[in-house]
């Protein structure tokens, strides 16, 4: 096979292969065991073409290279906030089954996409490289993929008006050949979540406090995030390992689960089952089977390739929900295991694929309806038979990067509930921090972390109408058809539309297109830092009924109006909610 090496800095001092066209503009080289090999293309019925590679078991090297034209953007899973064109001395990247995906979309200024891939196998260690061929001025991505025992299968998306819609595309097809776990009602209802609130000084009494309060504002869940277990003393994670509650903060940890269900929320714990610390009572039991350091201090990482691994880890989740009446679990820091990656030693992703399925089976039998939270990296494709509540990464009280990540997140999302990270801001900031934080997570499930007991009340009428807005919003928001515009300009108008209603999150000052003539109800949320928006309406004459709310909730205007057509500024208050009910 012909390898990346050191020295090549860049994808023209490779050794040379011969292109062929592929789709579109872009064009296509394939190379096993050090010589190019054959492929084929085939189309699928719903739009995705297939590219099809047998390397008759060995390593493959897939080169993609199309003209540069006028891109603009380049979206992968993990690409946070490098999303404009890199060079291809700089785009790299190592994915796995629990460390993003091996897929990418090229978009142009316009919006539209101008190569849109996924590996059809999300599991194996993939290596790539993607960015501006300097030498060549084109845009190349390549894909060194693994030996494997069928054929490689590379999935192509024709050229599409937006990346939502090309995404969306790629996403039907691995809906159609994936089984997602089966999700709750509970997994797609607003959470309270411990961990900004307390960080890891909790105890039996704090937690039913926040529950009680939780549920009477429109909570659903809880998770009780790190710290309720023995040796959780400030931050790090020497101590983890024996996953045992702290009697000292939880004298009898049973009956307080108890205790919260009976107020009506489903109670969730946090554990992170391969990490070791040294300070843990079981620790010199593992040792041996932990031997590489975690990316997170002060712990180790058990290596799920070892199958006593795996049988603890199964054990230990098992133990937690069997024992404790518990509603599901927040499995964290899975992609430590990619510490083992490429060392010879077998393939992490199969590893932990294997212990996942045990897992998921295990967890199913004690409770049928168990709720597991997974979290970016390890949100992908591959990853949705075994959690039905996918959540973006840590971002506390940064509302853009949970707008950014949540939306990230749900465009390859096909199963599961997309969850933001928890929700953090001052009880002395004004009310419109508040409904900021809940405004940028508006197009996931919310999740909240802020003691409740200490918000004043302006704040907890704000949360209490955020979330009843949310819920009554949700069929468009999570299962609506959602366009949330180019990943470079990270989401600032984001459309949600279903049954009639399309929801509008707006968070620059920008014309917004509307059109109340063609549906029952546009919702408008003014996320922008000025006291109105203004919209570019399609259809003139349109007989409208407007309502406009404050961020607490209070309705300060209702009239009825007919806009005509063009720029028109509608009132709406900073963080603030507009409705145009269309009049028959």
């Amino acid at each position: 096979m012909t390898t990346l090496s050191h020295e090549a800095v860049t994808t023209a001092e490779l050794a040379p292969a011969t292109y062929r066209p592929l789709l579109d503009t872009v064009e296509v080289a394939v190379l096993a065991a050090g010589s190019e090999t054959d492929w084929h293309l085939t189309e699928t019925p719903d739009g995705p073409r297939i590219l099809h590679v047998d390397a008759s078991g060995a390593p493959v090297e897939i080169r993609l290279s199309l003209p540069l034209g006028d891109a603009a953007g380049y979206w992968h899973p993990k690409a946070g906030w490098k999303r404009t064109i890199v060079a291809d001395w700089e785009g790299r990247d190592e994915v796995s089954l629990v460390d993003g995906l091996a897929a990418g979309c090229l978009y142009d200024y316009g919006g539209a996409t101008l190569l849109t891939f996924g590996v059809a196998d999300p599991v194996p260690e993939v290596s790539l490289r993607y960015g501006v061929s300097e030498e060549n001025d084109t845009y190349v991505v390549h894909l060194h993929l693994p030996a494997a025992q069928r054929p490689h299968r590379l999935v192509l998306v024709p050229r599409s008006p937006s990346v939502g819609a090309a995404v969306g595309t790629l996403r039907a097809w691995y809906a159609a050949e994936t089984a997602p776990m089966h999700v709750p009602e509970t997994a797609r209802v607003p959470l309270y979540c411990t961990w900004y609130a307390y960080n890891q000084q909790i105890d039996a009494d704090a937690v039913e406090t926040q529950s009680r309060l939780a549920a009477g504002i429109g909570f659903g869940a809880l998770i009780v995030d790190d710290g309720w277990q023995r040796h959780a003393r400030g931050r790090g994670y020497a101590g983890v390992g024996d996953w045992i509650p702290d009697s000292e903060k939880f004298p009898d940890f049973t009956s307080h689960v108890l205790r919260v269900r009976k107020t009506g929320l489903r109670y969730m714990l946090w554990v992170a089952p391969l990490l070791l610390g040294p300070a843990a009572d079981c620790h010199e039991r593992w040792a041996a089977c932990a031997p590489a350091l975690a990316k997170v201090p002060g712990a180790h990482v058990l290596d799920p390739r070892l199958p006593e691994v795996r049988a603890h880890v199964v054990d230990t989740c098992v133990r937690l929900v069997r024992d404790h009446g518990l509603d599901g679990l927040k499995i964290d820091f899975l992609e430590q295991a990619m510490v083992y990656a490429g060392d010879g030693q077998g393939d992490v992703g199969q590893a932990l694929t294997t212990l996942l399925h045990e897992l998921r089976g295990a967890l199913v039998h004690v409770r049928s309806d168990v709720l597991i939270e997974l979290r970016q990296p390890y949100v992908g494709p591959g990853m949705v038979p075994f959690g039905n509540m996918l959540r973006s990464f840590d971002c506390p009280a940064d509302s853009a990067a949970n707008r950014v990540r949540t939306i990230d997140t749900a465009l390859l999302a096909v199963g599961g509930a997309v969850h933001s990270d928890p929700l953090l801001w001052s009880a002395r900031a004004p009310v419109e921090s508040a409904a900021r934080q809940l405004i940028g997570a508006f197009h996931s499930v919310p999740q909240v972390s802020v003691r409740l007991d200490t918000l004043p009340e302006e704040h907890i009428q704000a949360l209490r109408f955020w979330l009843a807005t949310w819920r009554n919003l949700r069929p468009q928001l999570l299962d609506g058809t959602v366009e949330p515009g180019r990943p470079d300009d990270l989401y600032t108008l984001v459309s949600a539309t279903g049954e009639g209603t399309q929801v509008l999150t707006v968070h620059v000052d920008r014309p917004v297109p509307v059109d109340p003539a063609t549906l029952d109800t546009t919702v408008l949320v003014n996320a922008t830092t000025r006291p109105r928006l203004v919209l570019d309406v399609a259809t003139p004459g349109s007989a409208v009924e407007i309502e406009a709310y404050a961020p607490d909730g209070r309705m300060i205007d209702r009239r009825r109006v007919e806009l005509p057509a063009g720029l028109q500024n509608l009132p709406v208050p900073r963080m603030g909610l507009a409705t145009i009910k269309s009049i028959a």
